[in-house]
């Protein structure tokens, strides 16, 4: 299982100490949608400058216009952006193609998806990267990650499955026996007075 590192509600100078603290643990850094908008493509094309042997998720969450997203990302140095579950056939479609154009890929998050048809279709376009989300404000309600969503993706053949939503030291056990391939962690991590250890001991869990 990988480590997506998640940096968000951060300023850029948070961002890169903790990816420098926490590098050898993880194996994905995303770029958080509120990181994206305060400081836009320099900072995906920082990161991926400093640290070019890592994963670069840039957190677009596209619903609209995906095309023009996916190449303002790829070109930034990204080498997956997300699109929600919800968008229309055509934006799914669209940031494929520009997706296999640049040789990169996109993930698609299914924050508020449940209906197991709407990620069947999403496969059937030629999507073969998910991520099962619960959100930030779902997490304040006491929703959190759990290898019950993967039922959403079960049975789907050529699929890597990520997963998000208030994973850290306590919760990250409970994943180790399906078959998620990657886990999202965020606050356990950055919100941690030392984000090194914090990152070696989820490591060391899974």
């Amino acid at each position: 299982m990988k480590i997506q590192l998640a940096l968000d509600r951060l300023t850029e100078e948070a961002c890169f100490h903790i990816v420098e603290e926490t590098v050898d643990q993880i194996d994905w850094i995303e770029i958080g949608t509120g990181v994206i908008k305060e400081y836009g493509m320099e900072i995906v094309r920082k990161l991926k400058k400093k640290y070019p042997e890592k994963t670069i998720v840039a957190d677009m969450k596209t619903c609209d216009a995906g095309k023009h997203e996916a190449i303002q990302a790829f070109e930034a140095g990204a080498d997956i952006i997300t699109v929600m579950g919800f968008s229309y056939n055509g934006t799914v479609t669209e940031t494929l193609k520009a997706a296999r154009d640049y040789n990169k890929k996109i993930m698609i998050d299914l924050l508020g998806i449940t209906e197991k048809e709407r990620v069947e279709e999403l496969h059937k376009l030629g999507v073969d990267l998910f991520c099962l989300h619960v959100g930030k404000d779902m997490q304040k309600e006491g929703g959190l990650a759990d290898p019950s969503l993967y039922q959403l993706v079960e049975g789907l053949e050529g699929i890597q499955v990520a997963i998000a939503g208030g994973i850290s030291e306590q919760t990250i056990g409970a994943l180790k026996e399906t078959p998620v391939d990657i886990a999202i962690v965020g606050s356990a991590i950055t919100a941690s007075s030392n984000p090194k250890t914090a990152s070696q001991k989820i490591k060391e869990l899974i």
